[in-house]
Parts: structure tokens; sequence; C-alpha cells
């Protein structure tokens, strides 16, 4: 079995690289940063992307930027919680504040979608050196390709700007600091996703019971780890099965917001203590909820078949088991078990190299049955070895085919680059709005004025700002239906408000 790379034996961060090969994932990680950032600034431009979530995330941004707690109104209105209210109690991610200084560059939602971009093509430098030491350099250009074309990735940018932006690099870096033998440095690595969410612990579970898992080959490797992987694999996951409770019952509501906001296993109890007690004495009980409704299967399908499933054979992929129990276990949010949305690319970078292990340890298995045969020459040596760059080629395929049914199907789509008549008349209706007012907006019109105004969700409650732009001709959310809207109009104008903008669906009224 693979055994990671002792400090005595590491051939250092880039492995069997080629000489000069060092700037390929670099130039590789600028590659998809662009191609991550133009996909998402032509959404904003095109009015694709929402003011659910990407105005949340700006404005609490922005707030940090001046040097204030992350105050977002238009979550904190539209939920209830008020106008002052912090996103740090809705998900404790404080990582977010090293956003804030690039707001002093430029101040708007565009600032956390090149963020975004970058953070998540800087995972591919770990990603590249991780299969790089254990494959060669051609196997670490299939892998780090295949993740940076996966449909999590797609789909995360797809769904705006979240705080799962960190995850992928940091999870990574971890994984790959271990495997080059660094493993403090991977526990700083692994300890700083709990500053990503609340429930990022789980992730830091699943890294320990990776490191218990761990099997030395040879009786200095089992010394090593007796010395390190052990006693720092059950640290860690005592410190995430610790730090996920006090994050999302001690600090989440220390910050105004609600410790149950997010439960979602009321199937299994009233509460998380009696959900997990039934859950330990009915086991049945949560095989039955990993598969129902029958979609759940599909989403876990589709994050390890691309993957020519790989990750099945190996332990890396028990650091995603606990946050993806998470999900499936839930029988409240649909949206965690699908397979769009940016939840599933907190588990992407992870099962890449756990793909990339379980590739090398196909190979070990290869090179094993070779010398049982007493044919381990060159030849045999050299098939062992364009083994494992065939299975990361196999592992790219799988990803190129998925392509055309996710997110990334879009970059062929004429009207993402060319404005439609909906979209310049959207263009048109934000111009009508003045700066520095505040403004209710519908959905997919809020990010354009984040930057320069203060935004409300138009939701299903009037919030009297003075300023109103509204759809009549497509259901937005969160309303339920055209006529709700039309409704709502009709009562602004009832109420005082003038209409000072009407095209193609879009409407802008005046108090």
């Amino acid at each position: 079995m693979a055994a990671p790379v002792t400090a005595g034996d590491a051939t250092g961060t880039w492995g069997r690289v080629r000489p000069g090969g060092r700037a390929a994932p670099l130039l590789l990680a600028v590659a998809a940063a662009c191609l991550y950032a133009a996909y998402a600034l032509l959404r904003l431009r095109s009015f694709r992307t929402s003011t659910y979530d990407l105005v949340i995330f700006d404005q609490a941004v922005r707030s940090y930027s001046r040097l204030n707690g992350p105050i977002a109104p238009v979550k904190g209105v539209h939920n209830g919680f008020g106008p002052h209210f912090s996103i740090l109690g809705d998900h404790f991610s404080p990582i977010l504040a090293l956003i804030a200084p690039f707001y002093r560059l430029h101040d708007g939602p565009a600032t956390l979608l090149v963020a975004q971009s970058v953070l998540f093509a800087l995972a591919i430098v770990p990603i590249w050196a991780f299969t790089a030491r254990r494959l060669g350099s051609t196997a670490a250009l299939c892998a780090s390709l295949a993740y940076a074309l996966s449909w999590p990735i797609a789909e995360a940018l797809r769904f705006d700007f979240h705080e799962v932006a960190f995850a992928p690099l940091l999870t990574a870096v971890a994984i790959e600091r271990f495997d080059a033998g660094r493993r403090w440095q991977a526990a700083v690595a692994a300890v700083l996703l709990l500053l990503v969410k609340e429930d990022a612990g789980l992730l830091i579970t699943g890294f320990g019971l990776y490191l218990l898992a761990l099997r030395p080959r040879t009786r200095t490797d089992r010394a090593w780890a007796l010395r390190g992987d052990r006693p720092l694999g059950m640290a860690l996951v005592v410190l995430g099965l610790v730090t996920t409770p006090v994050a999302s019952r001690v600090l989440v509501p220390a910050f105004g917001g609600n410790g149950n906001y997010y439960f979602a296993y009321g199937a299994f109890g009233p509460d998380m203590k009696a959900a997990a007690l039934h859950l330990l004495t009915h086991p049945w009980d949560a095989v039955k909820a990993l598969g129902t409704p029958p979609v759940k299967l599909g989403t876990m399908t589709l994050l390890v078949l691309p993957l020519l499933a790989l990750p099945l054979v190996s332990p890396l992929t028990l650091v995603v088991v606990p946050p993806l129990l998470e999900r499936m276990l839930s029988s409240k949010f649909d949206n965690w078990w699908a397979p769009h949305y940016h939840y599933n690319a907190f588990l992407v970078a992870t099962l890449v190299l756990a793909a990339v292990d379980g590739a090398t340890r196909v190979q070990e298995r290869a090179g094993e049955r070779a010398r049982s045969r007493e044919r381990l020459g060159e030849r045999a040596r050299s098939e062992r070895e364009r083994l494992g760059v065939r299975l990361m080629a196999g592992m790219l395929a799988g990803t190129l085919v998925l392509v055309p049914f996710f997110a990334f199907r879009t970059l062929a789509d004429g009207s993402l680059y060319v404005r439609d008549a909906r979209a310049r008349a959207a263009a048109a209706a934000v111009s009508r709005v003045p700066s520095g007012v505040e403004v209710e907006a519908v959905n997919h019109a809020g990010p354009a004025l984040s930057g320069r105004a203060r935004v409300l969700l138009w939701d299903r409650t009037p919030r009297w700002a003075d300023w109103v732009v509204g759809d009549v001709r497509y259901v937005q959310f969160p309303f339920e239906s055209v006529g709700e809207q039309r409704d709502r109009v009709a009562l602004l104008e009832r109420s005082g408000y003038r209409t000072v903008f009407a095209r193609d669906g879009y409407v802008v009224l005046h108090r």
C-alpha cells in the first residue's frame, strides 16, 4: 500500500517533475483562474448572478473592508434577523475577511468573483505536486485538468460566490503537505479550515480518520507512523468533533443567528442529540436515508464515477465521508444533496487526490504481481509506470465527458457574451436607480446595484424602500408566481409609488 513520503526520503514539493517543469502547474493555475474569472464576470454582466447569495457576501465583505463586522442587510431583512445582521450568525466563515483588502482596489461583487476564481485555481498547484510525486508530470497534468474542469467546480462558479472558495486549496495543501512528510504544515492547513465554515470540522475529522487508517509498508515507516500519524490523527478527529458543535451551537448564536436554523434531520428526531441516538440504535434507517430520494445516490455516483471509482480504493476518501454524510442523511434541504450548487466543491480536490492515491495503489499491486512472477525487468517496470498515466488520462476523459451536462456548457452559449434584450432591459432598469439609495431589487438585478446602493431583496414582504426594481414577466425568487409579482407592483402603485421605467418585464418604481 502507498504510504506518505517521510521527511527523510521526500523528493521535494514537485517530485518527479522534468527540469523547468515547475512552471507548468503555475501556468495551468493562471489559465484556470482566467477561465473561471471570465465565466463568472460574463455571468455578472449578463444578469445571471443573484442577490441570493452574491449580494449577501458582497455586503459582508464590504463591511469588513470598512473595519466593521460582516453585516449583510439583505440577508438579515429577508430572513427576519434585522438590517444589522452579521453573516457570522448564518455561517461561521471569518476567513472571508481575507478578501476585504481587495475591496480597496475594487468595491463590488466582481471582486468576490475574481477572488473565488483565483482560490479555486490555486488548488491546482498542490494537486499537481502530489500527483507528480506519485505518478510523474504527465499524470499530474491529467489530474490537474480533471480537477480544473470538474463539474463541482463548474457548479460552484455558476452559483456565484460562497465560502467554499477557500476549501479546495486548504484541503489540497493539507493532503499534499502530509504526503511530502510535512505533518505540521499539513495540520496548520487543516486547522485553517475551521475558519471556512462552522461544519468544516467534519473535514478535519475525516482527515484524522485518514491518518488513523494509514498502514505503513516497512518497519521504518511503522515507527515513524506511530510517532506522528496516529496521535495527530486522533487529535484531528477530536478537534473536528468538538469544534463543529461549538461553532454551530455557540458561535453562530453568539453572532445573532439560530443554532437550529440548519438542523435537517427531523426524520430521526427533534434535535441533534435525539437524531444521533436514533441513528446509533437504528442504523438501517441511516442506510435508507442515503438513498431517499434517489438523487442522493446519483450525486454520490457522479462524485466518483468520472474518477474511474479510484477514490474507493484509497483511504483518503475517508476525509470526505463525514461532510458527505452530513448532507446525505438530511431530510430537509434538497439543495444539499443535488449535484448543483456549491456544496460538492468542498469535496472535489480531496476526491481527485484520493483518485491519484488509488491509482498509485493499483500501480503498486501490478508491480507486486510482476514480482511474484519474477518479471520485474525494465519492460515490466515501464508498463507499471504507464498504467498510472493511463488511469489519470482515463480520469480526465471521464471529467470531459460530463462537461456538456453541467455549468461550463454555457461557455458555448452566445448569449453569455452578448447581452440579449432582457439583459439590456435589466441594465437600463438598474441605471435608473441613483447611487447611495436603498433599493428593493429583484433577485438577478441586485448584484448590478450592490456596489453603489443599499440593496434589499424584492421579496414577498414590502420593505417600502424609496426605489424598487421588479420583474412582471418571469417568476423570480422568492415569489411563487408572476401574478404575485404583478400584484406587488399594483400594490406599490396604489401606495404612492410611480413607475419610472418599464421594458421587457422589468419595472422601476420610485416613491
